[in-house]
């Protein structure tokens, strides 16, 4: 082989020893620019999953998100977002004012042992009931069964007053109320459940569709606004006014003696 042929082999060789490594060098920095792009997208990525976290987890819960929504009250409901709920015969010349928590299981005494009897005065035209809800039990637990029962309620109001009496008693029945600890009335199917034992509620779509709906929701949270700001000094449940008065000194009345003796008292006052 020639001089020349020789240093011609050689430049050759050294030409395609260096193509080649500027192609390894090439392919590297592509990898790393893919590498640094991945990299990139996963930090980004991360970083919008942390920003919709935290974004979520600032945004209002629905019962106080709800706080803010227009009310749609009940029928058989007057006043402000319809939060006054009065039943009974309109020649009764005093109202018995009663405030309540779904969830309270004093209540559920109450209901189980003097409730027949307050349905019964009312029927007779001896007072007016006025019912005022309320949903602190909620706030204990962080719960949401005193709310969604009490926009239950109002579904059931807006069916009629005696579906509204006769749902509430059995919410408050022995067979259905459960412990205070248990926020079993969050549940809606539960509501729907216990509405069945009412006949003006069995299979009654309007009003299980109100339920599932939460149509009463925001009204639920005006009604337990009434309790959180009453006048009358009424901090716990069950509580019992008449002419704007707390009676038994603010104590539940558990027994129907008791009941009878407080609210004949006050009538005659």
């Amino acid at each position: 082989m020639s001089q020349r042929n020789s240093q011609a082999a050689k430049s050759a060789a050294r030409e395609r020893l260096r193509a080649e490594r500027e192609r390894d060098a090439k392919r590297a920095k592509a990898k790393r620019q893919a590498v640094v792009a991945v990299s990139v997208v996963a930090v980004l990525a991360a970083a919008g999953g942390i920003g919709y976290a935290v974004v979520q987890a600032n945004k209002p819960g629905h019962w106080e998100a709800v706080k803010d929504e227009k009310v749609v009250a009940p029928a058989n409901t007057t006043g402000a977002d319809g939060t006054t709920v009065v039943i009974g015969k309109s020649t009764a010349k005093k109202t018995l004012k009663v405030y309540e928590d779904p969830r309270c299981p004093v209540c559920a005494v109450f209901e189980q042992t003097v409730g027949s009897t307050v349905k019964k005065d009312i029927d007779e035209g001896k007072f007016k009931f006025q019912y005022v809800g309320a949903t602190f039990i909620d706030n204990h637990d962080n719960g949401e069964g005193s709310k969604n029962a009490l926009s239950a309620l109002g579904a059931a109001l807006n069916v009629g007053p005696e579906a509204f009496l006769e749902y509430k008693g059995a919410l408050y029945s022995a067979k259905w109320h459960p412990e205070e600890t248990a926020d079993t009335f969050k549940d809606d199917s539960y509501l729907i459940k216990v509405a069945d034992t009412v006949p003006a509620l069995k299979n009654n779509a309007k009003f299980q569709d109100a339920v599932r709906k939460g149509t009463y929701d925001a009204w639920a949270m005006a009604m337990s606004k009434t309790f959180d700001t009453n006048k009358e000094g009424v901090r716990g449940t069950p509580g019992f006014v008449m002419d704007g008065k707390q009676l038994n000194g603010g104590k539940p009345l558990l027994t129907v003696a008791d009941f009878n003796k407080v609210v004949d008292a006050a009538l005659k006052g």
